[in-house]
């Protein structure tokens, strides 16, 4: 999991938080490699995102992003119980976003898409396995937060 949130934090800082930019704002090479992204994965989300994936992104700049770095620590360090709850609240709030991207993907006609979009179910399978990962792990790590002893024994502390 610490591998996980660590490579979260660049991917989500400087790719997918571009579609919230101003134009000219990001780095030439960044802009060009979001767009060859795009291109190659026929993911015009990312390009022109709808208002519902663009508050997505937004939930995913101000809630998720400063959660990478704690849970990062946590899981490096190990024996963390505390991450119990923030880690349950991360991975129901991202499994359920993906739902509705992986939804969207799957049954959105992106035909009248301005950025060319998944058009033969290949595509659309190609780009499900980009995203379904962000949807697995979590799904993981909320197992893991509600079945693993380690994480469900609270420890009571005396008072004095």
């Amino acid at each position: 999991f610490a591998l996980y949130f660590l490579s979260h934090i660049p991917i989500t800082a400087l790719i997918d938080l571009q579609p919230l930019l101003p134009a000219g704002i990001a780095p030439r090479a960044l802009t060009d490699l979001l767009q060859q992204y795009a291109t190659a994965f026929r993911d015009p989300m990312m390009l022109q995102p709808p208002e519902w994936f663009k508050a997505f992104i937004y939930c995913e700049a101000f809630l998720q992003l400063p959660f990478f770095p704690i849970a990062a620590y946590a899981f490096l360090k190990g024996g963390c119980r505390w991450i119990r709850t923030p880690a349950i609240i991360y991975s129901t709030h991202v499994a359920t976003t993906l739902f509705a991207i992986l939804a969207h993907i799957l049954f959105h006609d992106f035909s009248k898409s301005e950025h060319t979009g998944p058009q033969t179910l290949r595509e659309r399978l190609v780009l499900l396995s980009i995203y379904l990962p962000y949807l697995l792990i979590p799904l993981l790590l909320l197992f893991t937060m509600l079945c693993n002893p380690h994480y469900k024994h609270v420890e009571k502390r005396k008072r004095k």
